[in-house]
């Protein structure tokens, strides 16, 4: 059977084009109110759910790729796909349903085949392995084998930068046959594997540039040779677009005009392979071009806010305990916070002051209430102030408040216009959860068939692994136990009427789980209230295994972790901007360059961001055991422009800016649980605090009140060792992004020649600006940023 289902596709290449302009136009589907997200395919075959694509309990009644019918039964819910290599970067799935069609966009695999070699010359190793980016950093999954003197191995891996060590003997070092090394955040270096293109050539280039009633011109740059258009979920008949004079035209549907709001998007290639991709957001069927227009469902406009819930604000101190000093130290035990402080800070309009428009909550389902875990030094064990160790599936913790207060808070974020994302531990339970105690073969092993512990094995044992010894892994390979947790997950969103969920634990997760969620998700939320619903992820890895857990039957987005982490090092550190804008690329390239990514200052489990910026906090130390040993603060004064800067950074890129509690002014501290103390607010904040708060508001403001920022797409104009510039355009209006991370001043010209030809640019943050013709000259102190705006 499954045979059958797998089938290889060889094609003239101008039949995808005879097939776009010829086949029957059934009526478009009114009720699918997201974008499908296009599929990568993989390296060989690959399944395509064509399920995520459909109504839920749909049936296809065919589909097609690259004109040929694709066999399906009723009943299934995918197929295998094998693409040969003479299919183009990009290309459709045609999906017919119940007199509907919808399209999906597949991309061709960006996989590579590298030959990788280590000559050790005359020194003699027994066994060598790689660990790197592209690995999960385990070098068991890829050891070399010696031959002819040579340790080699053949490597799959996706077109883009990757960071390694060569494991030799147990002993790891760089690559002494490789030159280009990059910083591991850590004080130390590791090797650079480059894979196919490193972001060079001339790919496409796709600005748009005006709209009028009917039609949308995109400007081009180094001349794409073929198009895909979509409106919604459909393409585009090429008969409604054309090439002139360096531009893209595109007639509007007709169908766009009958909806509240709809999106055209745009992609293009050239020999050089893809260019970025283009979303334009359209209200009855005109190009928005007021952010007034744009609502909290518009999910590109998000500016998200995680509030650690016990560290923010105690709004009731009736419900206040803690656990004895003697057993649990104060740092790791409760602070108070609440759902009812949380809700006092919204009515006071602390949220909408500062400008962010969504809350992520941390976990406030019932928990632990005894000490577990241990701390030796020094000696302390801890609560479950943080809500991570649940005992219940729907609970609310009374710690945190009861379940009207939450209903509370999430009816007067929505009244405010704000959504509400609550974090979600599906990965595991505590060992007291009633459910585990009755069932304990719902986990998986704690110990391995050595013997040995299963507990942090993150990478080895990535969907088993527990992370502590009373923390039981649910096996969610199991029907019974994901049906089970799934459902509790859409109770709470039914509920509460949540807006999302941020998920812990991602990739410890298998992917299964993630479907049926999701599935369940679709059904019973966004088809049946047609609302959108927000899923993002935590996985730390590579961004094959991020990018494995994103799609339209699974989530939505994860953290963007490797371009925080060359960030962390720009701005924080002052290291070369060449390693972060190359991780940037790579992120739009991969994920899209209107991906819905999340974009962090930092999380409660790294060390705070200005403490690094001004180096009480070394990168090269380990940040829990400082935060328990000395008390850690900003140190050098500098290290508040450092985070001006990367607020401004998250700011400005693609995809969503989230802010974690007290970065907003420069909360210090180590690793957890030093980088979760109490929030301050008002006159606890330092006259540093507020004005790096009112830079942090401003910087909101920007990007909220600027389409650019929203919907414009990226280009690059200089990158060097200390200085990034890059801008995003959105029909006429263009942002220009300004940074300098060295010691000192930087006179830095921007030729406006091919991008904002005679247009004027003001600065929002008051540095000297000089134009001449075409030319745009930003003077900036070291440390600092400037944004630039035409008005």
């Amino acid at each position: 059977m499954e045979r059958k289902r797998l089938f290889t596709l060889v094609f003239a290449f101008a039949a995808v084009w005879l097939l776009f302009s010829c086949r029957q136009q059934p009526a478009p589907d009114p009720g699918v109110i997201t974008l499908h997200q296009p599929v990568w395919l993989g390296y060989d075959t690959t399944r395509i759910w064509y399920s995520d694509f459909m109504p839920p309990d749909t049936d296809p009644d065919s589909i097609v790729i690259l004109d040929q019918r694709v066999p399906v039964q009723n009943g299934e819910k995918s197929f295998l796909f094998k693409a040969d290599t003479t299919v183009p970067p990009m290309f459709a799935m045609h999906l017919w349903y119940k007199g509907k069609s919808t399209d999906v966009l597949l991309k061709r695999s960006p996989v590579v085949k590298i030959s990788y070699r280590f000559d050790p010359g005359t020194k003699v190793y027994r066994s060598v392995s790689l660990k790197g980016e592209f690995n999960g950093w385990t070098p068991s999954r890829t050891p070399l084998q010696l031959k002819d003197g040579v340790w080699q191995t053949d490597l799959l891996v996706s077109a883009g930068r990757y960071q390694y060590l060569l494991v030799a003997d147990g002993a790891e070092m760089t690559d002494p046959g490789c030159s280009l090394k990059e910083s591991n955040q850590m004080g130390g270096f590791n090797s650079v594997l480059v894979a196919g293109n490193d972001g060079g050539g001339y790919a496409p280039l796709l600005i748009p540039e005006r709209s009028s009633r009917r039609k949308i011109w995109i400007r081009l740059k180094h001349q794409p040779e073929h198009f895909i258009v979509l409106c919604n979920n459909r393409i585009i008949d090429e008969s409604r677009y054309r090439v002139n004079a360096g531009e893209l035209q595109i007639q509007i549907p007709r169908d766009a005009y009958r909806n509240q709001r709809s999106w055209i998007r745009v992609y293009a290639w050239n020999n050089e392979g893809a260019g970025n991709d283009v979303l334009i957001p359209l209200a009855k069927g005109r190009v928005i071009m007021d952010p007034s227009q744009l609502s909290r469902n518009d999910l590109h406009t998000a500016i998200m806010y995680n509030v650690f819930v016990d560290r923010f604000f105690n709004g009731n101190p009736g419900n206040d305990k803690h656990l004895p000093d003697s057993i649990v130290l104060p740092r790791a035990n409760y602070f108070g916070g609440d759902l009812a402080g949380v809700l006092q800070k919204v009515e006071e309009g602390y949220f909408k002051d500062l400008g962010v428009n969504t809350l992520w909550l941390s976990p406030v389902v019932k928990n632990a209430d005894g000490p577990y875990g241990q701390w030796n030094d020094p000696p302390t064990k801890f609560s479950s102030y943080h809500g991570y160790w649940p005992v219940s599936f729907t609970e609310t913790d009374s710690h945190f408040g009861t379940a009207d207060e939450l209903k509370a808070l999430s009816e007067s974020l929505h009244k405010a216009g704000m959504n509400i994302l609550l974090d979600f531990v599906a990965h595991h339970v505590h060992q007291d959860h009633p459910y585990y105690k009755a069932n304990p073969d719902i986990a998986t092993n704690l110990y391995l068939p050595d013997g040995t512990l299963n507990t942090e094995k993150w990478d080895v044992h990535r969907l088993t692994t527990w992370f502590d010894v009373f923390l039981p892994t649910l096996n969610l390979e199991k029907n019974e136990v994901a049906n089970l947790v799934s459902d509790s997950t859409v109770w709470w969103l039914n509920e509460f009427q949540l807006d999302g969920f941020r998920h812990d634990a991602a990739k410890h997760i298998p992917l299964s789980f993630w479907r049926m969620l999701t599935y369940k998700v679709r059904k019973q939320v966004v088809f049946a209230e047609k609302r959108p619903v927000y899923q993002i992820g935590e996985t730390y890895g590579g961004k094959e295994l991020i990018g494995s857990y994103l799609g339209s039957g699974l989530l939505d987005a994860q953290f963007d972790f490797n371009v925080f982490d060359a960030a962390l090092g720009a701005f924080a550190g002052g290291r070369p901007f060449v390693p972060l804008s190359n991780r940037l690329m790579e992120s739009l390239e991969y994920y899209g360059h209107h991906n819905l990514m999340g974009n962090i200052t930092g999380n409660q489990d790294r060390g705070r961001f200005i403490s690094y910026a001004g180096g009480d906090l070394k990168f090269e130390e380990n940040a829990k055991e400082a935060g328990w040993t000395r008390e850690i603060g900003v140190g050098n004064p500098v290290g508040y422009k450092r985070l001006q800067m990367m607020m401004a950074f998250i700011m400005t890129i693609p995809g969503i800016p989230v802010i974690y509690y007290g970065d907003e002014f420069g909360m210090p501290g180590g690793n957890d649980p030093d980088c979760r103390r109490i929030m301050r607010f008002g006159d606890q904040l330092s006259d540093p605090d507020k004005e790096n708060l009112s830079i942090t508001r401003n910087l909101t403001g920007i990007r909220r009140n600027n389409l650019a920022l929203q919907y414009g797409d990226i280009t690059w104009h200089l990158v060097d060792e200390h200085v990034f510039a890059y801008a995003r355009s959105y029909f006429g209006n263009t942002v220009i992004v300004v940074f300098n991370n060295s010691l000192e001043e930087r006179k830095i010209s921007i030729d406006l020649t091919d991008f904002a030809p005679g247009k004027n640019f003001l600065p929002r943050f008051g540095h000297q600006v000089t134009s001449g013709k075409d030319l745009l000259t930003v003077s900036l102190p070291g440390n600092s940023f400037e944004i630039l705006i035409n008005p």
